[in-house]
């Protein structure tokens, strides 16, 4: 089945003993993941997860999932499960919790550390459920399983929930590297032995669905990083997600088996790293991490490692490349990427890369050097899953819509009918009643924007306007006119930004203003509203007509 249908209305309400599956968030795109259960009037929430702007979204620093969904049902939401630590599946929890505070979270010990930290900063402290992989868990109505699964970051989990209406299994984010760094691989026994059983409906992790075969193994990477290390005479700067523990180890390893001294850059990489280590996932050798205040003491044989891989605009990375960091980067230094490239951050990630090669800075990033491995599932690794769970139905998430339809089709070869296989994206609303599927309405949603300590205030309208002021510019337009006579008494007086400095360009449209409002009064309009939009439209056409040009035009009549 593909979906949406254009003519899909709201869902009926749920009878007993049947499961409902609304995803807020992760469809259709990279992050903001999350998806709410339904059974005998309670709700499970899988991850809580934020979208990262685009540059189509200036001035957005985070985007959530859209919960008016469940904002008038808080009150039977039981429980948070969180899959792994990563920002696209935990960053949003702090704001569904400021809406009901008390809600229990599960997840494994570091997902919950880092969350926690999270929550500390908002002063928020719900109950937590610490799982680990083995466990099952009765939450309500629902008995939730969780299986070890292999990613990018330590403790992630598979969550299978159980209910009367059928089985669910929701692999999170996974992948199956055969010979991980912390010895942990995805529990493909566990997954068997659900198939077993039957699993009814088979949420796949869909990122890498149109990459053949398999994920490289993290160890693969090491040569390469070994190589960078080498071959650099100053100092090493890798910048990574602040949550991936697995390459942060491989680079202190390395930094360690090379004499170089190692530095936490950025507030968040020192957090977690922190955290990390004090429950045992990362493991550093003694004196090995220096203060990064200190690195002027220790030469050039150091090693920083850094947030801002994808070119986020507050991050360290990012502040090196405009040089207004206190590290400046010159001749000599490598910077790693150590992180794919997530889809819509291509341009900042390029241009933070032009500006540190413009510094000197030999830049070695994934497109030419083998420093990153993903963190997903492949295609042949897909396979795999399919064969082993043989599941009734599948629904592919996590990934946009090239990634869901590839993941469909691989589903399909092994043996899944085209129409147990559901492509939809956010709010539509899939039903499972005695062990069938089927789509059954959809449900509002849409972004919610953080842009600073405002949350939701922002619109498409206001971004509109944003994108225009900042592509096109904007011209003020000010016209005093004689109440009583209608005739102009000062102005027009034209001011422009970002649209051209040179006053006497507008003299030719000061000539159309004044003529287009003395007809308007000749023929009895005289509101200011309607004469302000007498002279939008004179701006308008002339700009438009002579320049090309598209700005944002505020007039402003006033009558005196």
């Amino acid at each position: 089945m593909t979906h949406p249908h254009p003519g899909l209305g709201l869902p009926a309400k749920l009878r007993a003993g049947e499961l409902r599956i609304v995803a807020l968030g992760g469809l259709g795109e990279i992050g903001r993941n999350m998806t709410v259960f339904e059974t005998a009037g309670k709700l499970l929430i899988v991850d809580v997860g934020v979208l990262f702007p685009e540059e189509t979204q200036p001035g957005i620093d985070l985007i959530l999932p859209d919960f008016s969904y469940i904002r008038d049902r808080l009150q039977d939401v039981i429980g948070i499960v969180l899959t792994h630590g990563h920002e696209d599946h935990i960053g949003a929890v702090p704001y569904l919790l400021r809406e009901r505070g008390d809600i229990a979270v599960y997840g494994s010990a570091l997902t919950l550390a880092l969350v926690g930290a999270k929550l500390k900063e908002h002063r928020l402290s719900p109950p937590t459920r610490e799982v680990s992989a083995g466990m099952s868990e009765d939450i309500g109505p629902f008995t939730v399983e969780f299986v070890a699964v292999n990613h990018s970051i330590p403790d992630a989990l598979a969550v299978a929930i159980h209910t009367p209406a059928g089985t669910v299994l929701h692999t999170g984010d996974f992948k199956m590297d055969q010979l991980p760094l912390d010895g942990r691989i995805t529990d493909l026994r566990a997954f068997a032995a659900l198939g077993e059983k039957g699993v009814d409906m088979f949420l796949v992790d869909s990122t890498n669905a149109d990459v053949p075969g398999f994920t490289p193994s993290e160890r693969e990477i090491i040569p390469a990083l070994d190589r960078v290390f080498r071959a650099t005479r100053r100092r090493v700067i890798v910048a990574s997600f602040a949550s991936h523990v697995h390459r942060v180890q491989q680079i202190i390893d390395i930094a360690a088996s090379h004499n170089r001294k190692v530095a936490f850059v950025g507030r968040s990489m020192v957090r977690n790293m922190k955290i990390a280590q004090d429950m045992g996932y990362l493991t550093i050798p003694e004196n090995l991490v220096i203060d990064v205040k200190d690195i002027e003491n220790y030469g050039d044989n150091l090693v920083l490692i850094c947030t801002g891989s994808q070119g986020e605009p507050l991050a360290a990375l990012s502040r090196m490349a405009n040089g207004d960091h206190a590290i400046r980067v010159g001749e000599g230094d490598t910077v790693v990427l150590a992180s794919s490239l997530i889809p819509g951050n291509e341009n900042p990630v390029y241009r933070v890369i032009n500006e540190l090669t413009r510094f000197g800075a030999k830049v070695v990033h994934k497109g030419n050097a083998l420093v990153h491995v993903s963190g997903h599932a492949a295609a042949g690794e897909l396979l795999y899953c399919y064969n082993i769970v043989k599941p009734k139905y599948v629904l592919p998430v996590h990934g946009e819509w090239r990634h869901l339809r590839a993941n469909a089709e691989l589903a399909i070869q092994t043996g899944v009918p085209r129409s147990n296989v559901i492509i939809i994206e956010n709010g539509i609303v899939v039903d499972l009643v005695n062990h069938e599927a089927s789509v059954v309405g959809s449900v509002p949603v849409g972004f919610v924007y953080v842009d600073g300590t405002s949350i939701g205030d922002i619109t498409e309208s206001s971004l509109k306007d944003r994108r225009i002021l900042g592509e096109e510019g904007f011209i003020s337009v000010v016209v005093v006119i004689d109440s009583q006579s209608g005739k102009i008494v000062a102005g027009p007086d034209i001011h422009a930004r970002g649209f051209a400095e040179d006053e006497a360009l507008f003299e030719e449209v000061k000539d159309r203003i004044e003529k287009a409002l003395a007809i308007a009064v000749a023929d009895g309009i005289n509101g200011t509203h309607q004469l302000s939009q007498i002279v939008r439209k004179t701006v308008g056409g002339w700009v438009g007509g002579e320049h090309r040009r598209r700005p944002m035009i505020i007039p402003l009549v006033i009558e005196v």
